[in-house]
Parts: C-alpha cells; sequence; structure tokens
C-alpha cells in the first residue's frame, strides 16, 4: 500500500470513529488525512508529464582508471513544484546507480559519480526519473526522453621507445635468421622497352616472343606490416579487472598496434575472440581510434584455442609481420607459431597468467623452444612497467652487458 492511499485510509478511520464517538479531534485529524491525499493526487496528475534527460560523460574520452562522472540535466514540461527529483541509471555490468538533482524550477541537475572504472564498454540502457512531492507521501514515475548514452573506458596504452622485437632480431646471437621481406615489388605486366630504362629491367622471354624489348611492370607493394594477434582464451585469463593478465593482454596489443602506426606500418589488430575483429590501423591519427575502441570492448570470450585460430584460413596470414599476444600454455599453440615463424617474422609477447593469481612463476617450455629459434619474446607479469618490457632498452641493456 502507497503513503497515499494509507493516509486516504486512516483519514476514513479516523472520520468514522469521529462519527461514532462525536470527538471533533478525530474529525479533524480524518479530514485533513483525506484532504492531504485529495491533495496529492492531484499533485500527481498535474507533474505526470513528460521529461527529457541530456547525459554528459567526462572525460571523454576516459581511460581506464580515470574517475568518470555524469552530468545530468532534467527538463520538465510542467511547472507544478516538486519535493525531490532523482534520476537513476542502468549502467550495464556497472549495475543500478542513482542521483539525486537540484531543483530550478522546470529544470533540475546533478552529478552522477562512477568512480574509477575499468576497461571497457558500458551502456546506459535504462533512464527513470522519480518526482517526490512535498509531503513525502507520493512518488510519480513519468516518461523519459533521453538518448541512451554508451560509457567508452579505453584501455591506457603506453608508448613505447623502440621495440624489444627489433632489438632482439639485431641481436643475431647465431641464431637461424628467420626469413625477411620488409618491402618490394611485385611483378604486374610487361610493356614496351623506353629509351634510355635499364637493360635490368628487361623481361627476355616476353622479348623474345614478342620480337622487340619488353620490359617488367612493377608493382609496389607494401610488405612492411604487420599483424598483432591478441589471444582471447578464456582459460587464459586470470585475475579480476583491472589487473587482470587479459586486460594486460589488451594494454600490450595496444600499445604495439600504436607503436607500429606511430612508426607509419600498416598495423593490423586481430582478436582471437567471439566476434574474430579485424581492424587496420593505417596512421596513428586517423584509424587508430578505431582500433582503440575495440579493444575497451574485447573480452576473453575465444570459442577456439590460438592453436586452431592460427591454423585457419585467414587473409592477413598472406604476408606481413605477426606479434602474437597471448598467456597460452598450449605446446600446440607454440608449435603453431613456430611454423609460421619459418615464413616470416614473427614476434611473442606473452603474458604470465600464474602471476596475476599469485602464484610462483616457471620457465614455460614452449617460450625456451620459441626462443632457441630466434623468435623475440617479451614476458610480462602483475605490475610490470609495459614500457620498459616491450620497449628495446631492456634487451640492449642485457647486450651491453
Amino acid at each position: 500500500m502507497t503513503a497515499r492511499r494509507g493516509g486516504l485510509a486512516l483519514g476514513a478511520v479516523a472520520l468514522v470513529a469521529a462519527l461514532a464517538t462525536g470527538s471533533r479531534v478525530l474529525g479533524v485529524v480524518g479530514v485533513g488525512f483525506l484532504i492531504a491525499g485529495a491533495v496529492t493526487w492531484l499533485w500527481a496528475w498535474l507533474v505526470d508529464s513528460p521529461v527529457s534527460v541530456t547525459e554528459t560523460i567526462t572525460p571523454a574520452p576516459a581511460v581506464e582508471g580515470d574517475r568518470v562522472r555524469v552530468a545530468l540535466d532534467v527538463r520538465r514540461v510542467s511547472g507544478t513544484p516538486v519535493g525531490s527529483i532523482t534520476v537513476r541509471l542502468s549502467a550495464g555490468r556497472l549495475g543500478e546507480r542513482t542521483c539525486r538533482l537540484r531543483t530550478h524550477g522546470r529544470r533540475a541537475s546533478g552529478v552522477l559519480d562512477l568512480g574509477r572504472l575499468p576497461r571497457g564498454v558500458f551502456t546506459f540502457a535504462r533512464t527513470e526519473v522519480v518526482l517526490g512531492d512535498l509531503l513525502g507521501l507520493v512518488t510519480v514515475r513519468p516518461s523519459v526522453t533521453c538518448t541512451p548514452g554508451t560509457l567508452v573506458v579505453r584501455p591506457r596504452l603506453t608508448a613505447l621507445d623502440g621495440l624489444f622485437s627489433d632489438a632482439g632480431r639485431a641481436a643475431g646471437d647465431g641464431r637461424r635468421i628467420l626469413l625477411r621481406r620488409a618491402a618490394g615489388f611485385d611483378f604486374h605486366s610487361v610493356r614496351q622497352y623506353e629509351q634510355g630504362e635499364s637493360l635490368r629491367r628487361v623481361h627476355w622471354p616476353s622479348s623474345a616472343r614478342r620480337g622487340q624489348l619488353m620490359v617488367k611492370e612493377l608493382e609496389d607493394t607494401a610488405h612492411d606490416g604487420v599483424v598483432v594477434i591478441l589471444d582471447c582464451d578464456p582459460r587464459c585469463a586470470v585475475g579480476r579487472p583491472p589487473k587482470s593478465s587479459f586486460d594486460a593482454a589488451v594494454r600490450v596489443a595496444g600499445s604495439l598496434v600504436q607503436a607500429h602506426a606511430t612508426r607509419g606500418r600498416l598495423a593490423t589488430l586481430v582478436s582471437t575472440g567471439r566476434s574474430r575483429v579485424v581492424v587496420p590501423v593505417r596512421s596513428a591519427a586517423g584509424d587508430l581510434e578505431g582500433a582503440i575502441g575495440q579493444l575497451a570492448a574485447a573480452e576473453p570470450d575465444a570459442l577456439d584455442g590460438l592453436a586452431r585460430f592460427l591454423a585457419g584460413d585467414h587473409a592477413w596470414l598472406a604476408s606481413g609481420e605477426l606479434a602474437v599476444v597471448t598467456a597460452t600454455t598450449d605446446a600446440a599453440g607454440f608449435a603453431q607459431i613456430l611454423a609460421l615463424a619459418t615464413r616470416r617474422l614473427v614476434s611473442v609477447v606473452w603474458i604470465d597468467a600464474a602471476s596475476f593469481a599469485g602464484r610462483p612463476t616457471r620457465a614455460e617450455p614452449g617460450l625456451l623452444r620459441l626462443a632457441a629459434h630466434g623468435i623475440p619474446i617479451a614476458t610480462v607479469r602483475r605490475d610490470d612497467d609495459l614500457g620498459a618490457v616491450l620497449s628495446a632498452r631492456a634487451l640492449e641493456a642485457m647486450a651491453r652487458a
């Protein structure tokens, strides 16, 4: 029973008791309760009109660890005074949040503090406005006009001073040299020879067949690209956000894409997750935001393990360098990485998931096998400085020592 109905019932009881006993005091009380109920009913009828809500999120864009606030502005059609205005937001896995607003006539405003948030995409699926009367007896929930807002909390990326993979290959150390083809030209067609052209470009089989000099028409091909693969295997996700092993993997993948894009290389972000995201990043200024947005929404929801994923037929596997970010301990996954390394440059960032659970770390046999074949490897543990682990400085210091 609502407070208004309870007041009406109590007023009716008091009025009947007053009539039965002839008590003037009970009569006054009963009439007062009935009048209050009628007034609140009239008030509820007057204020029950549409309201519009505007949500402004700061900071924008938000990065994990930032304190996020939502500025709320409510506009009412009705000018009837209200006792209180409360807004309730349903923000995905953040749950329901409530904010009491300050009223200014037909407008009300307030700030909802969401606190320091982890990486993710949070949709404000439902916004509810609750109006309270001056006596605190009744509340009204009018219809709300509000564009559903989406809060994107991006991973915190690290600007890298060089890359560990470059330093590892430069060291050589007598290990097997992998196939390298950073950039070049592909044969496209033949055309007639023009005066002054180098005879090195002559295509002799076509020249002999046509009886005149023909030269090779070469097409510039951009092989100076890199594919960054984020392993989303749920079996390797340890810990709770934002200090989970998967969140560390997301930061690593984003930092690598950012580093290569800043160098002017074509960097492609590939996720092994359920959605199989593929985002090409041609420039740090234009395309990087799309990749970061995908990383913000990334979840450890892969249907296949790393070995099966890499063994698939993917267009982006045709050429270019591979950088694999994984926490796998599966021997088949390491074997598939080694097989790919026979045809292209491959580097691995291994996330030590055990450290995120507080367990002691150990040497991973699969990593030792990759390192023995000359594949650059960086290992990330909990609370590591990504700038120190992923950059070339650490390996350069070891080489000097």
